[in-house]
């Protein structure tokens, strides 16, 4: 027998406990994929554009025929009737400008356009920079950017946590602003109408329906889910989870898939031993952002892209455009993710051609061989300790089988279209009524017997009244629901939410986004999405994506290009969805991660870890992606709706 395996001395337990040294890593082997990353950046487009913008080619007669058209039919708009009161409860009861199919008695594609045209001008996104002073916007924005770092580096100040953090800058935004608009220097600000009120619907209804399903049973759907991730050697788990969190995102959303797995990741790190759960958890994220790029479900901007586009895109078309950049962004991330952390992930291997011959020839090293003996031997103690039964669960109880089916509707209603923010509070309330009635008429009731010293039971203790005479015992009140699992819900996530939503919405107000984009995009504003000006395009929307979030970003661009066609969403929301691995604040799947993984103990995923992996990942797949849509793409350069189509 070998003697790193010894189940009765436990020899190979004892062996993975001695952790060797951790040697920090110098400034280069950190930091210089991200720098030659950006320098490539530089280079690609300095040599695509020219260095002051002289390779930029003039607008096509295509291009000026759109620009005309699109000028035309927002002056048509102008210059009809409308009803303001009838459009704000059309706006309010919608949440939206209604169908896009108008019949001719409805107005059809006139009032249509009216509409959309209406919701965007007045309720997404209403131009107020010009009420702003130069010390009223200014200072607006350092306020921003003050918190911006604060939220990006939360241990380097008082140890408030982000929720804290981001629930005092938006106060403090509120605050200011009020004193600019009494001073002068600034409009009104309607804190109100930017918080986006249903990311928050949808993110407690998320909240609730993971809980339920990890707490309802033990051994149950979740736990089956988080024992298949399970795995004795580090590459293959960190594969495992790759896999999962890539699908999953495709299918649901992926804050949905990372508020309920980041957890599960830091108990496997846990239990395996890792003495760095950094690549884990960056596998996590950064597969949940890639994934969810696949389909319009998979996050909340290309919900938002798909409902404010001019023109219809269907579920189909959306994933049949993103199909290869996400395929090709997986393969980049995940062999990234095999090459930056090759040293933990194969431990004891000499370098990258050994990686190569560990996946695809099933060699090991010492150290795997000695980590899959430990893993070997705590299943084995485990088994004999608790039994069979209890390691390898109970099978699929009716419980079980409950969940299961709970959750095939939840992803069944998201494929209907039905809207996503009911689902998933009636998925929660369903699976939480299930669970309150499983606790009252299923579970065993809780022992309350007193025992003596020497283990034998007491008899009940009884009460008298004044009289002497025997008093009832009551009985014993019920424990809801509000009392267990609902304190559970993170109340502070959608505090950090909230926060996010104020800070932003008045640093939009300024205009400075807008104007950065308009400044940066040059002579490209009109061809944003042809060659070469696409790969300088999805690097502002990526850079604005990271500095103002990328909801808010598609919704300034859905104001600014009120035609832009179906071809030029998919560019937009593929690179507005990568950008959320270029850093921390970058998308909220990455917040969920960290947030979760502090709330249980571990906050190794913060953003100067994160961005050393997350920079060079990203724009590699930005622009591999990109150049694949640019020769595979199925939606059309042109809009229908605008009739700039060639016949």
């Amino acid at each position: 027998m070998s003697p790193l395996y010894d189940v009765e001395n436990n020899e190979a337990s004892t062996l993975l406990e001695v952790k060797p040294a951790v040697k920090k890593g110098s400034f280069m082997r950190t930091w210089g994929p991200a720098l030659v990353a950006i320098a490539g950046v530089i280079a690609v487009n300095g040599f695509l554009l020219g260095p002051t913008g002289g390779n930029i080619p003039e607008l096509t007669e295509k291009h000026i025929n759109s620009r005309n058209l699109a000028e035309e039919r927002t002056n048509a708009v102008l210059d009809m009737d409308f009803d303001a009161n009838a459009d704000h409860q059309l706006f309010q009861s919608n949440r939206g400008f209604g169908s896009r199919n108008l019949s001719n008695n409805e107005g059809g594609l006139m009032e249509y356009t009216r509409r959309r045209h209406r919701y965007l001008g007045d309720y997404t996104h209403v131009n107020v920079a010009d009420y702003f002073s130069a010390f009223g916007k200014w200072s607006t924005c350092v306020i921003y950017f003050a918190f911006w770092v604060f939220l990006m580096f939360p241990n380097w100040f008082l140890p408030i946590g982000r929720p804290g953090i981001a629930m005092g800058g938006g106060l403090s935004m509120v605050v200011w602003r009020f004193i600019l608009e009494k001073t002068g220097h600034g409009p009104w600000f309607d804190a109100e109408k930017v918080i986006i009120m249903e990311p928050l619907f949808l993110l407690f209804g998320l909240m609730l329906t993971t809980i339920y399903l990890e707490k309802m049973e033990r051994g149950g759907l979740f736990d089956k889910l988080r024992n298949s991730l399970d795995d004795p050697i580090n590459w293959k788990r960190s594969a495992k989870i790759m896999a999962m969190s890539t699908i999953g995102s495709a299918a649901v959303m992926n804050d949905s898939v990372v508020l309920i797995f980041s957890g599960v990741v830091v108990d496997l790190c846990v239990k395996n031993k890792v003495a760095n759960s950094l690549p884990y958890l960056l596998s996590l994220a950064t597969t949940a952002n890639i994934g969810s790029a696949l389909t319009m479900t998979g996050n909340p901007q290309n919900i938002l892209i798909v409902s404010l586009a001019y023109d219809e895109i269907s579920w189909l078309e959306f994933a049949s455009n993103m199909v290869l950049p996400t395929i090709a962004a997986t393969i980049v991330n995940s062999t990234m993710m095999f090459v930056y952390y090759g040293s933990e992930l194969f431990p004891g291997s000499s370098g990258f051609m050994e990686n190569w011959g560990i996946m695809l020839k099933g060699n090991r090293t010492p150290e795997m061989l000695a980590q899959e003996h430990a893993y070997h031997a705590r299943e084995a103690a485990a088994k004999e300790a608790m039994g069979e039964e209890e390691v390898g669960g109970k099978g699929w109880t009716i419980w079980s089988k409950l969940q299961v089916a709970v959750t095939l509707a939840f992803l069944a209603c998201f494929a209907c279209g039905l809207d996503v923010c009911v689902t998933s509070i009636c998925a929660g309330a369903i699976l939480m009524v299930m669970a309150s009635y499983k606790r009252q008429h299923y579970d065993p009731k809780p022992d309350n017997t007193e025992y003596d010293a020497e283990g034998n039971p007491l008899p009940p203790k009884k009460t008298y009244d004044m009289d002497g005479n025997e008093i009832e015992p009551e009985e014993e009140e019920l424990v809801t629901e509000s009392e267990t699992t609902l304190t559970e819900v993170d109340y502070g996530l959608l505090m950090l939410f909230i926060g996010q939503f104020v800070l932003i919405g008045s640093f939009d107000d300024t205009g400075l986004p807008q104007d950065f984009f308009a400044a940066t995009m040059g002579k490209c504003v009109d061809q944003m999405t042809s060659v070469p000006c696409v790969y300088w395009f999805v690097m502002i929307v990526t850079i604005l994506s990271n500095v103002a979030s990328n909801v808010p970003v598609c919704q300034m661009l859905a104001a600014t290009f009120p035609f832009a066609t179906p071809y030029d969403w998919m560019q937009v929301s593929f690179s507005a969805t990568i950008a959320g691995n270029l850093t921390m604040l970058g998308s909220a799947a990455n917040m969920i991660v960290a947030f979760q993984a502090a709330k249980v103990g571990d906050r190794t995923f913060t953003s100067e870890r994160h961005a050393p992996f997350g920079i060079p990942s990203c724009l590699l797949c930005l622009y591999l992606g990109t150049f694949l849509m640019t020769l595979v793409h199925f939606s059309p350069e042109c809009s229908v709706r605008l009739g700039d189509c060639d016949e």
